[in-house]
């Protein structure tokens, strides 16, 4: 199976080639763990949590590694310590471990390896050293910067002009600059701030990594000086990336960082960009607390990665709903040593196309309830398999419908279990009065009882 993607350097889509069939390598931005993540933080983890699937699929999955790493070191951690009075450790142990509990409930199966920056200070300063050696960084009044004029190629990725970087958001500006658009390699820390002894400056003392600098240390060690993929959301475009390629290239004396730059698209919500002050700022911390992760993870493959999306709650509400009917059709059904159709396979390797995989989907859905009783089976099987694929339909029906406990304030399993041996001693001492009124109350909370021979059962419609 050939794989396409669309490259953002070269700026076209083109048949992707690993530089070792052996050893397919991919990093992805990870989070800067300082708050809970936010839906279009949400959206490169299932973006590239797809892609991961695809390659090991096509490659095998010993012959992959995915890296996507922790930025525990950064302006944006000190800043909220220094606005609740938490130690720094402390804020990003707990805010590390809710990245992985809510990203694992969209169905983020995770990286191979998952690095965090301050566990690579030594590798960091050594790259240092090699720019200032190569007279592609300087020292400035404590910091230590990247000559951004002694990278020719500087640029390419996001096909920037001079003026644009210069203009663009998120460049310092500083005093001790060369040029307004050199980069911050290495800076001081205060006597309150995270800092490491390095041999920089006139006095050399504690200091701290640049972001940019962190990736491309990580990614070395882990991937090497080159390596496949490096993706992340179409914000890092620049000034992140650019000067990852920048510093990497200079500090490696080679012609690529990586060969394929992939970027998801800016995600919306309900129509604008998200705002606390417009209340529609959606955490994925928050999202769970009303809606179960897969309808989340259905909502953000629905649109293709490299467009904008427009996040609504409501589609979360239509998402539940194709998968409460999807969850039915494979109830009882196992799709154990059956291959991933072909179509899925074939549409995601167009470039991640998940919507045209979604679509697929729901053709294979409604091939289930069609023909023979064996076709509609096999039909059935094939349809799990590659709902499975993309990550969705991975558990049972049962557990689905009950889905653990009741989101905004509903009924637990236990108290639903505690209700209906109610209605049965109602039932059995005829009290059907109270029998209807416990049925009825568990229906206006979207609980759905099941009467048979053999008892009583319940799901979540």
């Amino acid at each position: 199976m050939t794989i396409h993607l669309y490259n953002t350097l070269t700026r076209d889509k083109q048949e992707f080639t690993p530089l070792d069939a052996d050893n397919v390598r991919i990093y992805v931005c990870g989070p800067t763990v300082y708050d809970f993540a936010h839906i279009g933080n949400a959206r490169p983890v299932v973006v590239f949590d797809v892609l991961n699937r695809l390659l090991r699929h096509v490659y095998g999955a010993e012959h992959v590694t995915y890296v996507r790493n922790i930025t525990d070191v950064d302006d944006k951690i000190i800043n909220r310590a220094k606005e609740t009075g938490e130690d720094i450790s402390a804020i990003t142990s707990k805010t590390e471990k809710a990245f992985h509990v809510d990203m694992e409930a969209l169905g983020d199966q995770g990286p191979d390896i998952e690095p965090r920056a301050t566990e690579h200070i030594p590798e960091m300063i050594t790259m240092i050293e090699k720019l200032l050696k190569s007279g592609n960084a300087y020292e400035a009044d404590g910091h230590v910067l990247f000559s951004v004029s002694s990278c020719e190629s500087y640029g390419e990725l996001s096909g920037r002009n001079r003026d644009e970087m210069i203009a663009g958001a998120r460049v310092e500006v500083a005093p001790y600059k060369k040029d307004p658009a050199d980069f911050v390699l290495w800076k001081p820390s205060t006597d309150d701030q995270p800092g490491w002894e390095s041999p920089f400056g006139e006095k050399p003392g504690r200091g701290r990594p640049g972001w940019h600098l962190e990736c491309s240390a990580m990614s070395e060690k882990h991937l090497g000086r080159t390596f496949d993929i490096h993706g992340g959301g179409q914000d890092l475009i620049f000034p992140h990336h650019e000067n990852e390629i920048a510093q990497s290239r200079c500090s490696h004396g080679t012609d690529i960082m990586a060969q394929v730059w992939m970027h998801n698209g800016y995600l919306m919500a309900e129509g604008e960009k998200m705002s606390k002050s417009l209340g529609n700022f959606y955490t994925v911390h928050d999202l769970l607390d009303e809606s179960p992760g897969e309808a989340v993870r259905y909502v953000l493959l629905e649109s293709h990665y490299r467009q904008p999306m427009d996040f609504r709650k409501d589609k979360i509400s239509e998402a539940k709903g194709i998968l409460d009917s999807w969850y039915r059709i494979v109830d009882t059904i196992s799709a154990e040593n059956v291959e991933v159709p072909d179509e899925i396979i074939e549409a995601l390797s167009d470039d991640l196309n998940t919507p045209k995989a979604i679509a697929e989907l729901h053709k294979l859905a409604a091939l289930g309830k069609a023909g023979s009783e064996a076709d509609q089976l096999k039909a059935k099987q094939r349809f799990l398999a590659g709902a499975n694929f993309i990550g969705l339909l991975g558990q049972s029906a049962e557990s689905w419908f009950k889905g653990g406990a009741a989101k905004s304030g509903g009924l637990s399993d236990a108290e639903i279990d505690a209700l209906i041996t109610e209605r049965v001693q109602a039932r059995t001492d005829k009290d059907f009065a109270t029998s209807d009124r416990i049925r009825d109350e568990l229906l206006a909370m979207n609980i759905i009882l099941e009467d048979s021979a053999d008892g009583t059962t319940w799901r979540r419609g």
